[in-house]
């Protein structure tokens, strides 16, 4: 029997396996399938092993080598982490099966290309997640982006292109010239990038310095949407849904708003921050970001755009959050992270599905679709739910402990930013939801008849929503391991 510390390579190994054999298995759709569905279940069981060991206390580890002194490729598994590994092997199983759906719902090109990617892109995922200092995720984070780039550009036409090329345009270029600076100059006066309980920065720089240092990370870090550094996200809405999924929920953007709350609590430490208002710009920016977003996904028809918009502003909601530095707020921001994953994977669940069965992709033409697609659009409604911050969606349960920690901290102005955003994004979900079930549908003589998606499709999105529901009611796992990040206790 492998030990956790054992777990953290495999799981790191096993995605890798299973994309040579999805490539070997191309001639073969359900046997490449089969070997999709087995090692996406494989990764999770073997992230649940080291699950006990994390809520226990311990924190595995495991050490590749050095590439210069304070350099080192090298995992640690410490709660956040291990709340992100979860979140992202968990669904990369349920978004197998809607991709298998998907895929031959619509009789996709290169669906073989598809699922390899896929299974690489989780593998590059586990290797942020487990990242043991900001060197190494770093280049995880730079592979993630890189092998993301065929599922973006899929249907090979100019316009998805063009999208491919403003994703790994920003995504690169801000990583490059903001972060990795960054990195450099941690390195250079610390002798290390080592995530580092309490924060590695402590007595080196002054808020000034500790100021512009935290500007160079957070632009940085491009995945997390922070405006201006946001076009990539709606760019790449070009690629199929379940790339869309990828993008929004298991992966991508999750891999950024980690990323800032991991460079927040470990490498700057929530105490050192707090001095002289350090991050007082980055709570206007973040809130900025959430009501400009919001009011861009009021007046956005197409719903994958709408979408795109407001997970933009669910990410803000994450960097604000931490940027408190209030011990709720950022217990808030971690939980967060798992509520918006499983409620917006639904919601583009859903629109992808509305696509293969309607062929609809316009909010102005889901009139009365609730009464031909009961399922799909039920799963949307508590997805949207979750987004708005209602019970009993697990989005109620994070918006709380964000409210909570502005609350005990006083700072009235995201107060304001998560009432504003609330009402906002009830403006632009609820009515999808009235359009859907309450408003006959209007009689085109191109709309066809249709039912629900196929069967895989309904039976991932019903999942999910789900599991929206079931973190409300059981968030007792993120909240422990959130504690444990804060120091204090399970």
């Amino acid at each position: 029997m492998f030990t956790a510390d054992d777990a953290i390579l495999i799981a790191l190994l096993v995605p890798v396996l299973g994309a040579i054999g999805i490539a070997l298995a191309h001639r073969w759709p359900n046997l490449r399938e089969g070997i999709t569905l087995t090692t996406a279940a494989a990764l999770l069981a073997c992230v649940l092993t080291i699950l006990p060991a994390v809520l226990a206390g311990a924190r595995p580890t495991a050490n590749l080598f050095s590439v210069l002194p304070g350099l080192d490729i090298a995992f640690e598994v410490e709660p956040l982490g291990m709340l992100f590994s979860l979140v992202a092997s968990g669904l990369w199983i349920v978004n197998s099966v809607y991709s298998i759906g998907y895929m031959r719902g619509n009789n996709e090109a290169h669906q073989t290309r598809f699922f390899v990617c896929f299974a690489l892109a989780l593998s590059a995922t586990m290797g942020i997640a487990f990242s043991g200092n900001l060197f190494t995720l770093f280049l995880f984070y730079e592979v993630l982006t890189l092998i993301t780039y065929p599922l973006v550009t899929h249907h090979g036409t100019e316009k998805a292109r063009q999208g491919g090329r403003v994703y790994l345009g920003l995504l690169m270029g801000t990583s490059v010239l903001f972060l990795l600076p960054a990195l450099v100059f941690i390195w250079y006066l610390t002798g290390s990038t080592d995530f580092t309980a309490g924060g590695l920065l402590s007595d080196q720089l002054g808020p000034l310095g500790l100021m512009g240092l935290l500007v160079l990370c957070m632009f940085g870090i491009g995945k997390a949407a922070l405006m201006p550094f946001h076009r990539w996200l709606p760019a790449a809405m070009v690629a199929p849904t379940p790339v869309s999924a990828l993008l929004h929920a298991v992966a991508v953007v999750k891999a950024g708003v980690f990323s800032v709350v991991k460079v927040i609590v470990y490498i700057f430490g929530l105490d050192t921050l707090g001095v002289n208002g350090t991050t007082d710009w980055l709570i206007l920016l973040a809130g900025f970001t959430i009501v400009s977003a919001s009011v861009v996904a009021l007046s956005a028809d197409n719903l994958k755009r709408r979408l795109a918009y407001s997970t933009i502003s669910q990410l803000s909601y994450v960097i604000m959050a931490a940027a408190l530095l209030a011990p709720l707020s950022v217990a808030g921001a971690t939980l967060h992270i798992a509520a918006h994953a499983l409620g917006k994977i639904t919601l583009f669940f859903a629109a992808g599905a509305i696509y293969t069965a309607a062929h609809k992709t316009e909010v102005s033409q889901l009139d009365g679709i609730g009464r031909r697609m009961p399922w799909t659009m039920t799963a949307f409604a508590i997805g949207a739910l979750s987004m708005i911050g209602l019970p009993p969606a697990a989005g109620f349960v994070s918006k709380w402990y964000m409210l909570s920690g502005a609350m005990a901290s006083e700072q009235w102005i995201a107060v304001g930013v998560i009432a504003l955003s609330t009402l906002l994004n009830a403006g632009y979900f609820l009515p999808i939801i009235y359009r859907a079930f309450f408003i006959a549908p209007a009689h085109d003589e191109h709309d066809h008849p249709h039912g629900e998606a196929p069967l895989p499709m309904v039976i991932a999105l019903t999942a999910t929503a789900a599991g929206t529901v079931l973190l409300f009611f059981m968030p007792d796992v993120p909240l422990a391991l959130a504690r444990q990040m804060l120091g204090l206790g399970g």
